[in-house]
């Protein structure tokens, strides 16, 4: 049997990497008790990560406190980065508190301690916004008929003739790249919207939508697409896909960044909303989002227009989403926590490259069924300022 490292090493690296740094972690660890350093663990839940471009030691990393009956229930807790030792990957996190300079002054040992440092920052930044759901969201209504399950790996949102349900994210976010896994309702499907998207509050509010129309068996989804920006929309793309959505899961992603909006399926770029601001095309940037998804019932538009019904005999439907992924800046406290600086952020400031533009136009041409920059007869007096700017460039 032959081995094939091409797959092997991508495969199986970061597995290795973590044993190794592991092994050097207990050795280390064994050696600071040997020395009898006091080393207070305390637990906190990863909440955000922020690094300032100031010194390495100026790093900080924002927790949660668990509110465990023996420790005080305290919001927020900052410590620098010098002080995080061991991290778990989802929701307890164990730090021992000792500041940097009092640990062992051996050159091999402090070499040990910065590479095992780098590599916990690396890996926190990988895993700190993505996680088991119950951390990540909260069903808001439907009565039960929202569950998460799997241990917070999956979760199911159902509707009835009585009602539909729906979640919401804990965090809010000013810019993101937000990623789910959704398998849409099976079957018989019409009449029923599947909302999942961003919204701010206040009566100016921006949205960034991605609704799933369903449709009768063996016709395909409309999956329908809007920006809004200080309450107004008007912003509609429509989309059929090019695989079954309700088979298997697929990843719906939306990127949000200073310069454009992004949707993305699997991967793949289908629609751009380009902050135009500078010829006077409003574009959210100023109010924080929260993600939301819901299923429910808009049986008097959503299928052909209104003209097919919801068939209550093929009650519950059901949607389920799992692998939640949001590197986002949070907004807490009135401000927004990112870092522009870090190669994990390159989201911040990403745009379409040549590749990326070509798959968007392959979507664009074969799979988009309305789109709303040439609806002439929706906009007799003219289309948007964005559809106009976009027809010349």
């Amino acid at each position: 049997m032959s081995l094939h490292l091409s797959g092997f090493i991508p495969t199986y690296l970061p597995i290795i990497s973590s044993i190794f740094f592991s092994v050097i972690f207990s050795w280390h660890l064994l050696n600071f008790y040997k020395k009898d350093f006091k080393i207070i663990p305390y637990h906190y839940t990863i909440f955000s990560a922020v690094q300032f471009p100031l010194h390495p030691t100026n790093q900080l990393l924002l927790f949660k406190h668990i509110p465990y009956p023996s420790l005080t229930p305290i919001n927020w807790k900052r410590r620098p980065i010098c002080i995080l030792i061991h991290c778990a990957q989802n929701t307890i996190t164990v730090t021992l508190h000792r500041p940097m300079a009092s640990f062992s002054s051996a050159p091999f040992a402090n070499a040990l301690f910065g590479l095992l440092i780098a590599f916990l920052f690396s890996t926190l930044s990988m895993v700190a916004f993505a996680g088991n759901l119950y951390e990540e969201v909260d069903i808001t209504w439907g009565d039960g008929r929202g569950k998460i399950l799997n241990n917070g790996e999956l979760l199911t949102l159902s509707l009835d003739s009585y009602s539909g349900s729906g979640f919401q994210s804990k965090n809010q976010y000013l810019y993101g790249k937000l990623d789910m896994q959704i398998k849409l309702v099976p079957g018989n499907s019409a009449g029923t919207v599947t909302a999942y998207y961003l919204r701010s509050e206040g009566t100016s509010w921006g949205e960034i939508d991605f609704e799933f129309l369903g449709n009768l068996s063996d016709n395909p989804y409309i999956v329908h697409t809007n920006v809004y920006t200080q309450g107004k929309g008007d912003r509609e793309e429509q989309f059929y896909l090019w695989f079954d959505p309700t088979a298997d899961f697929h990843t719906y992603s939306f990127l949000w960044n200073p310069s454009h909006i992004v949707f993305y399926v699997d991967g793949r770029p289908i629609r751009e909303f380009k902050n135009l601001e500078g010829v006077g095309v409003p574009y959210p940037k100023e109010q924080p989002m929260r993600l939301y998804s819901s299923l429910w019932n808009a049986d008097n538009w959503a299928t052909r227009g209104g003209l097919v019904k919801t068939n209550w005999s093929q009650a519950p439907f059901t949607v389920s989403f799992s692998n939640f992924r949001a590197k986002g800046c949070v907004w807490t406290n009135e401000a927004s926590l990112c870092s522009s600086n870090s190669s994990n952020e390159a989201w911040l400031s990403r745009q379409l490259d040549a590749a990326n533009q070509k798959r968007l136009k392959w979507v664009q041409k074969n799979f988009r069924i309305y789109n709303y920059c040439a609806d002439f007869k929706r906009f007799p007096q003219g289309l948007p300022l964005e559809c106009t700017i976009r027809s010349k460039s």
